[in-house]
């Protein structure tokens, strides 16, 4: 499975890294075009007992930026996004709508 003609660029550091609390600032994102392409990370994710960060799930069900969403923590605090969003356009097209983020 790939990153969808992504990739990822990280850098080891041997000096000591303290988990951040909540996701915000330091995490990175990528959002899928496809439903069954984010399942199949998803699915993978699960079967290679990844760590979850936060476990799979809907937010802001109902609303024009509805979306699926997980994310997973690498051994050195990085946290990793993945998304689906039902409507193509809420990924840069829906500017009145402010709610992101968690609030913890």
């Amino acid at each position: 499975m790939g990153l969808c003609g992504h990739q990822i660029v990280a850098h080891v550091s041997r000096e000591p890294l303290t988990p951040q609390r909540g996701i915000y600032p330091r995490h990175f994102g990528l959002i899928f075009t496809s439903e069954a392409d984010w399942e199949a990370l998803l699915e993978k994710a699960q079967q290679n007992n990844l760590n979850f960060y936060q476990e799979p799930r809907r937010r802001f069900v109902g609303l024009p930026t509805e979306h699926r969403t997980f994310f997973l923590e690498d051994p050195f605090h990085n946290i990793l996004e993945f998304k689906y969003y039902c409507e193509a356009e809420a990924i840069f097209g829906r500017s009145e709508y402010a709610e992101v983020g968690d609030t913890v």
